[in-house]
């Protein structure tokens, strides 16, 4: 085990985070279940809400567009050598915008949960778990054929084979956002509120835990050592996992997923709060100080935990709810208190048909690397013909948005149509 050197007066100061960051969290759990009492009966009976059970809050739709548009661009530079460091990931440790986006995604995915939940109440218990599974299944399938897709390969004799199962990745995103769903969902409907919160949080340590005991000695939070890579490699394989980092390492890992867990809590908290409490400067005054001290926290958390989205550990989890608590208050107060909404229509359109154009934007990507202009693919192709005369690095970031584009242009036809994708 990783020893520490504790400098004087050091185990006093650790005491008085752990003290404070207990007290933060309880404050915070305690303003919103107050808030949340009347949504949430222990019993599930039917509840009356002020809001009609089809009611689409602006605010969230913009949230759920933004995350969208920002992550197919942080996911298709033209040149992944000449990205700006705020459109990459963090190497390892440590923090950047794009390290914000997925659990943004998942934060999304529980404020979409808390408006679904108002139509729980009038179906029987089989038929919302009958609903939740399937709705999870049906994420987790799609993840993986999007994974699988094209199906096939050509050899070097131009023979078409069937790309091997055995050898197909089985988690990623979209199987985590699957996963999240479904038990946040069946938490949060048997469970409740208050104790959904307290056994998310409860995750956090747990899996804290489990990479310092289950990792390797003195490598517990490295990518070699880490228990997330254990367990998978025992569960699955290495061929069923990402090979993206140069060993195979899957960052969607099936134990990371537990610390993922708090990201759809708190979106769900949050949506279900907004709801009552929102659009009011009260609410909001709530709701950014519920944020900040979530990033206090996660800032104690990051010098014996650190901040890492690869291993998703739980000082990440809490920094990212922080963060997303702050951004959606913000987009409240502009659009629903001073009611300025010029412009926001462009992320309502993304936010509208979320997983479909997160899903054209990687199948689309796969095709473009597919087809050939001579011996180079048409992705490169595009890049180093079009893009790359603005200059190396930003042609890149062009080449990002002129797809994020592309996709938004199929969300904004069939929001003419009002055609809604759910899975």
């Amino acid at each position: 085990m990783r020893c520490l050197t504790f400098h004087p007066y050091s185990v006093l100061l650790l005491n008085f985070k752990v003290l404070f960051s207990h007290l933060v969290i309880s404050e915070i759990v305690r303003i919103f279940t107050r808030n949340l009492s009347s949504f949430y009966p222990q019993n599930m009976t039917k509840i009356t809400s002020p809001l009609p059970a089809f009611t689409r809050f602006t605010a969230l739709d913009i949230f759920r567009g933004l995350t969208i548009c920002f992550m197919i661009i942080v996911n298709t530079s033209g040149n992944g050598a000449t990205t700006y460091w705020p459109l990459q990931h963090a190497a390892w440790n440590g923090f950047t915008p794009t390290d914000l986006v997925f659990p943004s995604f998942l934060f999304a995915v529980g404020n979409a949960l808390s408006f679904v939940m108002k139509r729980w109440d009038t179906m029987k218990q089989q038929e919302v778990i009958f609903k939740i599974l399937k709705r999870t299944a049906l994420i987790f399938l799609v993840g993986y054929l999007m994974y699988w897709f094209p199906f096939f390969k050509i050899d070097a004799q131009s023979h078409i084979l069937l790309s091997p199962i055995s050898h197909t990745r089985i988690f990623g995103v979209l199987q985590r956002i699957a996963l999240c769903y479904g038990i946040v969902a069946l938490m949060v409907y048997y469970l409740g509120t208050k104790k959904t919160i307290w056994l998310g949080v409860f995750f956090l340590f747990a899996y804290w835990v489990f990479l310092s005991l289950f990792g390797q000695s003195g490598a517990e939070y490295t990518m070699t050592g880490n228990a997330v890579l254990r367990l998978d490699t025992v569960l699955f394989g290495t061929n069923h996992l990402y090979m993206g980092e140069g060993i195979p390492f899957d960052p969607e890992g099936l134990l990371s997923t537990l610390p993922a867990l708090f990201n759809v809590i708190g979106g769900c908290t949050v949506g279900r709060y907004l709801q009552r409490m929102g659009k009011s400067y009260e609410g909001l005054t709530k709701l950014l100080l519920a944020g900040i001290g979530l990033l206090f926290i996660a800032y104690c958390w990051n010098s014996y935990f650190p901040v890492n989205k690869k291993l998703w550990t739980s000082s990440y989890a809490v920094l990212t709810v922080g963060l997303d608590c702050i951004i959606l208050s913000g987009i409240v107060y502009v659009t629903d208190i001073l009611n300025k909404t010029k412009g926001t229509s462009f992320f309502l359109v993304a936010g509208k048909n979320p997983l479909l154009i997160y899903l054209l934007s990687e199948l689309g990507v796969t095709v473009l690397w597919m087809i050939k202009v001579g011996n180079e693919p048409l992705f490169h192709w595009i890049y180093s013909h079009i893009f790359v005369f603005a200059g190396d690095y930003f042609g890149a970031f062009l080449f990002s948005v002129w797809w994020m584009l592309t996709c938004w242009l199929l969300g904004y036809v069939l929001d003419r149509k009002k055609i809604y994708v759910r899975l």
